[in-house]
């Protein structure tokens, strides 16, 4: 029996049955498929795509022996290799058959982004489904849609709340559907507050990356027609994994793995390289003020590990140092009025140090102090 929990896009393109379902949407197949994506949503992406791409071929299921898929597959990926060491010579039309679209696009989708123009006929160009359309489009989910132009707030079933910016759009399952995991799927910006329940895990499905958190506020920033997917934290801590990385067994979990970002973090995905990279937002905002020190940050020869544990829980932002070579340095400064980076340069100068941001982190260099 298949275990489809192992498949990955190209194993999908090429399945009889997964085909079957997308041309012939057939009620047991759509039931069958409905209730599976339901157990395992961190699939979801993944069938996604994988339906994209067969409705974009749009052509009937042929049955393909295993012998001629393989040296199918082997006689494209020669032409293709032939090509791109000749970029200059006009790239030859290769004959396929139909029974061959579901090989070529299989094979095409994992050397390269642009299988489409191969195989689809020049005279058909079908406009480009989304992830999330193609998700919505196969279940039954309850959607909103932003379209007043600007921001409008939305609660959630479980009354966690969502901020949905204008142009996007949000769609989960009824009441969450009972399940451990709370899912909701983004195409768009959204601000979430999420109600905190250790038990039920809350994940945000954008297009290449999940979102999961137990209770906590960021911003998910995934339109289609951007390069990049930002994920920002306000409070608390989220994970962040890829679709294609994530397993469904540490994505179920009440367990935050993966990326780990906290307040004033900034994940930025790449779509193209599909890379992430961690850093701290341009100007990081008060997540804890101090309301019982009426001169917060106003400081005389106070010891320099005091000043950075302050700094550090007023912003919620790690701050690593060496505390034995500097547990001499002491700090007088005004640090009331001044932005989160001003307030570090003025510390990095009265103890004759310096600092870089690493990994959404502050790394402070110094000799020490007399």
């Amino acid at each position: 029996m298949k275990d489809f929990r192992l498949f990955d896009i190209s194993d999908f393109v090429m399945d009889e049955d997964f085909i079957r379902w997308v041309n012939e949407k057939k009620k047991a197949d759509n039931d069958f498929w409905d209730n599976w994506l339901s157990q395992y949503p961190g699939k979801y992406m993944v069938v996604a795509e994988a339906r994209r791409i067969l409705e974009s071929i749009g052509t009937e299921q042929k049955v393909i022996s295993e012998v001629e898929k393989q040296h199918e597959i082997k006689r494209l990926m020669q032409t293709i290799r032939e090509n791109l060491q000749e970029p200059e010579r006009k790239a030859p039309v290769v004959p396929v058959s139909k029974k061959w679209w579901y090989v070529a696009a299989a094979s095409l989708f994992l050397i390269a982004s642009t299988f489409t123009y191969w195989f689809v006929k020049q005279d058909k160009k079908p406009e480009k489904e989304s992830a999330y359309a193609a998700i919505t489009s196969s279940r039954h989910l309850v959607e909103s849609i932003n379209t007043s132009g600007k921001a409008i707030t939305l609660r959630l079933p479980d009354q966690s709340t969502v901020e949905l910016a204008a142009n996007s759009r949000i769609a989960y399952a009824n009441n969450f559907d009972s399940t451990d995991t709370r899912d909701v799927y983004l195409s768009g910006e959204g601000f979430f507050k999420v109600t905190k329940n250790p038990a039920r895990p809350f994940r945000v499905f954008a297009n290449e990356i999940v979102t999961k958190v137990l209770g906590t506020s960021f911003i998910v920033r995934s339109f289609d027609k951007d390069s990049v997917i930002q994920v920002t934290v306000r409070t608390g801590k989220v994970s962040v994994y890829s679709q294609g990385s994530a397993n469904d067994k540490e994505i179920n979990s009440n367990q935050l793995g993966g990326i780990i970002l906290t307040p004033n973090q900034e994940l930025v995905y790449e779509k193209l390289n599909q890379k992430f990279q961690k850093a701290l937002l341009e100007n990081p905002v008060v997540i804890l003020p101090d309301a019982t020190n009426p001169v917060n940050m106003l400081y005389e020869d106070v010891s320099l590990e005091k000043v950075f544990t302050q700094l550090s829980k007023t912003y919620g932002i790690n701050i690593v140092y060496d505390n034995e070579l500097l547990k001499k340095c002491t700090v007088t400064a005004d640090l009331r009025n001044e932005t989160f980076y001003r307030k570090l340069e003025l510390i990095c100068k009265a103890v004759g140090a310096r600092y870089e941001i690493i990994d959404g982190q502050v790394v402070v260099q110094s000799s020490g102090c007399d």
